[in-house]
């Protein structure tokens, strides 16, 4: 652990992206190739299964610093996280270099816990703690609770290995795409894509907001515009010997959608399709509500019902491959044009169809389109350089998205809850609630929004004005009034209030309005509408 441990200090220290990268290939050349395989994973997304829960950890961690619960509670209020509270409240021992084990090493001894008596795992853990100065403990108990995260976005950690190995960036970042086991894979095969070659997916191009007025992009006939749908993004693969939907996240979610299967007799082999999986209402030919689509989603099985309320269709909007050629070089246009031939000769009745171009003659146009996108079921307008190649990852300039302005609500703060890093000590984790009759009730957790003075008064007031605390969450008097933005609303009778806002973040503080203006629960379902945000008939309620 000593060299993921100085690797983990360097890339801390600095917000230098070269000097990241410098740190990062130093290490791709120099560390054990078993433990370079492992960062590459870890720095992938790729995270150990969880070996212990948070109770076990504090209870062990407690009874071995010798300090009682209530004082070890206190001190993680303090930090705001549970890895550096350990670390820190256990005695510093004295390692020599030589004795600390490898990465590799000690992944694969938590590998070997889950699923072990508690006394076992408890036996493993305090002797790996005994073992490792504050840093390297610090960092095993982020890999064994699951909670490991670096500062390193995967473009950057690509560009570094590239770097040590002397391959094209591109090319390994397809080759680090899919389903690989760091336990087995080696690193030469590794860098050669050896591994799951016939399903792997390619990195996704991502698309950059738009916060400019669209007249800045040119003239309109350079651009292409497609309805942004809120689905899941995937891949579609055909290729001898495979077919797999992929997801963004790089999860293979081929069985959770049969209807999909019968696309592989059909599909010509080495193809490859970008689009969006969508719960799909066949008679209204539109997108079902997302909540519609998260009931498939964690399930190791699809149970009827569920496959019959939520349909699937892959909306398609990108050709990345053809007879096994890779295309993602080619113009956008041609791309286009390609997939439409390729879709037009598939027998009829599929659950697979393009994603519709929106027409437009100019931007003012197309800004009216824009803000009826919610009434089509869609979150916004993609734009997309008719020019453009496929790149990996987000560039700006080529792929926008442009987004209706937001909904807004009044709410009222009623709990906080004490942030994490660079917010430990800070309460930046908020739970709102808007009036119903003469009741409060939760309609949103938010906490990015306001500026760290803005964070720090709130903290200040928390600490002044708690009323009861649940573990880490304060209850608060309902004084402090905020905007709520949000980007859509659906029916929820797992909450409270019976709606559920989507990707809600604070827009300001309102200090001068009263707590008896803020907004109501029948406000907000008036904009459901009589037809929108419906779902099938949810899992049994549970209130936030």
């Amino acid at each position: 652990m000593r060299a993921f441990a100085q690797l983990f200090m360097a890339l801390d220290a600095t917000t230098s992206l070269a000097a990241k990268t410098a740190a990062l290939a130093v290490h791709f050349r120099t560390a054990p190739e078993a433990d370079r395989v492992w960062t590459v994973a870890l720095l992938s997304g790729r995270r150990p299964k969880r070996a212990a829960t948070t109770t076990e950890l504090r209870q062990w961690a407690a009874e071995a610093a010798g300090v009682p619960p209530w004082l070890f509670d206190e001190c993680h209020a303090v930090t705001g996280d549970l890895a550096e509270t350990i670390a820190l409240i256990l005695p510093v021992v004295a390692v020599a270099p030589e004795a600390s084990p490898g990465l590799a090493e000690t992944i694969g001894g938590l590998a070997r816990l889950p699923g072990q008596p508690a006394e076992l795992r408890r036996a493993a853990v305090l002797a790996a703690w005994a073992g490792l100065p504050p840093v390297e403990r610090f960092l095993f108990i982020k890999l064994l609770t699951g909670g490991f995260r670096m500062t390193v976005s995967r473009g950057l950690m690509t560009r570094a290995l590239a770097e040590a190995s002397g391959l094209d960036s591109a090319a390994l970042a397809h080759r680090l795409m899919g389903k690989w086991d760091p336990a087995k894979t080696s690193f030469a095969d590794l860098l050669a894509g050896a591994d799951g070659a016939e399903a792997r997916p390619y990195p996704f191009a991502l698309a950059a907001p738009l916060d400019e007025a669209p007249e800045t992009l040119g003239p309109p006939g350079d651009w292409l515009a497609e309805w942004k749908w809120d689905g899941i993004r995937g891949q579609l693969i055909a290729r001898p010997g495979a077919f797999a939907l992929w997801s963004r996240g790089e999860e293979l979610i081929t069985d959770r959608f049969p209807e999909f299967a019968p696309l592989a007799d059909v599909l010509p082999a080495g193809t490859v399709i970008d689009g969006e999986v969508l719960a799909w209402d066949a008679a209204q030919d539109r997108p079902l509500p997302v909540a519609t689509l998260q009931r498939r989603i964690g399930r190791k099985a699809v149970p009827k019902t569920v496959l019959r309320d939520a349909p699937a269709r892959f909306l398609a909007f990108d050709l990345l491959e053809e007879a096994g050629a890779d295309l993602r070089a080619l113009p956008l246009r041609d791309r286009r044009a390609r997939l439409e031939h390729l879709l037009s000769r598939l027998p009829q009745g599929l659950p697979l169809a393009a994603s519709a171009l929106v027409p437009f003659a100019d931007w003012a146009g197309l800004a009216a389109l824009r803000d009826a996108a919610r009434d089509r079921g869609a979150e916004g307008l993609m734009l997309k350089s008719g020019a453009s190649g496929y790149g990996t990852g987000r560039k700006r300039g080529d792929w926008w998205k442009w987004m209706p302005d937001p909904f807004t609500v009044d709410a009222v703060m009623i709990y906080a809850q004490a942030g994490r890093g660079q917010r430990a000590g800070l309460y930046a984790d908020f739970t709102f609630a808007v009036r119903d009759g003469d009741a409060l009730v939760p309609v949103a957790r938010a906490g990015s929004g306001l500026t760290d003075a803005e964070f720090a008064e709130i903290a200040s007031w928390v600490q002044a004005h708690t009323l009861e605390r649940f573990g880490p969450v304060r209850q608060v008097p309902p004084e402090l009034v905020f905007e709520i933005a949000f980007e859509g609303i659906q029916d929820s009778p797992r909450h409270k209030a019976g709606v559920a806002l989507r990707v809600p973040r604070i827009l300001r503080w309102q200090r001068d309005k009263p707590v008896a203006e803020i907004d109501t629960v029948q406000g907000l379902r008036a904009l459901l509408g009589p037809d929108r945000g419906r779902a099938p008939p949810p899992d049994p309620p549970r209130s936030i």
